[in-house]
């Protein structure tokens, strides 16, 4: 068989061979991310994503059902396969959650995989024979994984041009365009071979689109191995971090007779390498199975345990009402304590998780039993904006917890992204939720992301790992491997000036992408119609 006869079976293929070929084709896609970020895989699966478009037959609504339900097939395997991790948060309490399993790790990617059917739809009512219907599917494509991102609270975790993040040099695009203008790229330069397969190709010049491919990854990787070039990694003087990884089972974890064990091992193992030459010591995101403000004798511990001129940032809960805390609402919160036992800083989570950390209409569903995976009740509460904090012997820092790190346009006001810009971002995070699953490398790619769309350094403390110490241009500089106990020691790498993205956001992007659109637009309204 030739491959023009495996393309044209493709283009012909329907009812369920059709979904078939769509679901694996996703499914496959979803080795482009971390940690397997074997990227050229989007070179086959997105050409096969546009054969399929190709072989909608119809003008109407049936040619528009069809494009749905191949964009749905596509999008459910891609995330099926990227986010079946999920699964294991279900299984922590498995007696409370494991019948949920299947509805989480089923659910979930049907209902993400409807923005992949919209994309497909919108691709479709833009169509024609050539080169531009490959800008319509980048176009309608990046607009919905853009909404995936920002409706319902987001959740923009794989976004298709996280692909072109696991090569450093290429991921310094995205201190321009941002994760949306990666996205366009990701899927403009990966779909181009399928035109190769157009009808009557020699008059349509085919290698044209592939070479304009080719050459923005070449443009890209040359920017971004000349950004790398020039800014090498600097450190900032007289800071000396360390991360402490405890690798605590999430049963302890929420373990209130454990308490005595957990703040014991906490500060053993902070400890283990003398904390003398320490600034600064950063522990995980909710550590503890107790409030710890209210725990006198705990938090006491903790403070003798720290040197004078060290200070902890701690994940923990925090009570929004002390004074009555059998009714006070709680936060999932970020403290910074230096040895008398004084906190210098508070830092709330802003970004809360759905189902994980809040319930949406959570009367209607508590009615029916269900409740938050931190068996916190009423979940918890917001905190009103993300912000920075003032650190004594270091840069301002920015904190944010756990999957706040994947949301970089929220990250500042427009009117603070550079003017109160910080020196760095602390992210503690609980991936135990996870177990040893492509989760964790996921969150970690995304941090590096967001390091190099802001142009600052990341401090990761992770309760199972990852931890990490990235730099403003994505480079990993130490780390703690998953599943592991230990410390992590490192310097503080310094910031850069904000790069563009930190500057303009989406701007750019938006401009990249309506410029697709409005050629695309052009296209379809001068094609004949034999042509599309």
């Amino acid at each position: 068989m030739t491959l023009n006869h495996l393309v044209h079976g493709i283009v012909l293929a329907w009812g369920w061979r059709r979904r078939s070929i769509a679901f694996t084709a996703g499914a496959v896609s979803a080795l482009a991310m971390a940690p397997f970020n074997a990227w050229p895989v989007l070179f086959l699966t997105f050409p096969v994503l546009v054969f399929l478009i190709d072989g909608v037959a119809g003008r109407g609504w049936s040619g528009l059902v069809a494009a749905a339900d191949i964009g749905w097939c596509f999008g459910f395997g891609y995330f099926l396969a990227g986010l079946y991790w999920l699964g294991y948060a279900f299984l922590v309490d498995a007696a409370t959650f494991g019948w949920l399993l299947p509805f989480a790790v089923i659910g979930l990617p049907a209902i993400l995989a409807i923005y992949t059917a919209i994309g497909a739809v919108l691709a479709r009512l833009l169509w024609q024979r050539g080169a531009v219907r490959i800008l319509a599917l980048a176009a309608c494509l990046t607009a919905t994984e853009w909404l995936r991102g920002h409706l319902f609270t987001g959740f923009p975790w794989n976004a298709f041009g996280h692909a072109l993040t696991a090569p450093l040099a290429l991921a310094q695009a995205a201190s321009v365009l941002g994760l949306w203008g990666l996205t366009f790229i990701a899927v403009a330069v990966a779909a181009s071979p399928a035109t190769l397969f157009d009808q009557n190709a020699e008059k349509r010049r085919p290698l044209l689109p592939v070479t304009l491919a080719v050459l923005t990854l070449a443009a890209l990787g040359s920017f971004g191995a000349v950004r790398l070039a020039q800014a090498p990694t600097r450190l900032v003087e007289g800071v000396h971090l360390r991360i402490m990884q405890p690798n605590l089972q999430q049963d302890v974890r929420f373990n209130y007779a454990a308490r005595h064990e957990v703040v014991d091992r906490y500060l053993a193992l902070s400890a283990r390498q003398g904390l003398d030459q320490v600034t600064h010591l950063i522990w995980p995101e909710s550590p503890f199975p107790f409030f710890l403000t209210r725990e006198a004798d705990a938090f006491a511990q903790i403070a003798r345990g720290l040197p004078q001129n060290t200070l902890l940032f701690t994940g923990a809960m925090r009570l929004a009402n002390p004074d009555n805390p059998a009714q006070s609402g709680v936060y999932n919160s970020i403290y910074v304590i230096d040895h008398q036992g004084s906190i210098r800083a508070v830092y709330d989570k802003v970004h809360l998780v759905p189902f994980g950390e809040y319930l949406p209409f959570q009367e209607l569903l508590e009615r029916i039993g269900l409740q938050t995976l931190t068996e916190q009740r009423g979940g918890f509460l917001a905190g009103d904006r993300h912000r920075g904090i003032t650190v004594p012997a270091a840069p301002n820092a920015l904190p944010l917890i756990c999957y706040e790190i994947i949301f970089p346009g929220e990250l500042s006001s427009s009117e603070e992204r550079v003017s109160l810009r910080p020196g760095w971002i602390v992210n503690v995070t609980n991936d135990g939720w996870f177990g040893i699953s492509s989760g964790p490398y996921q969150h970690l790619q995304q941090a590096r992301v967001t390091a190099i769309q802001e142009g600052l350094p990341v401090v990761r403390a992770a309760n199972t790992g990852i931890s990490a110490v990235i730099d403003p241009l994505g480079r990993i500089l130490a780390s703690l491997p998953l599943a592991s106990e230990g410390v992590l020691d490192a310097q503080l790498p310094r910031s850069i000036g904000a790069p563009i993205y930190a500057r303009l956001g989406d701007i750019p992007a938006a401009v990249l992408i309506l410029l697709a659109f409005a050629i695309a637009v052009r296209g379809r309204l001068r094609a004949r119609p034999e042509t599309i």
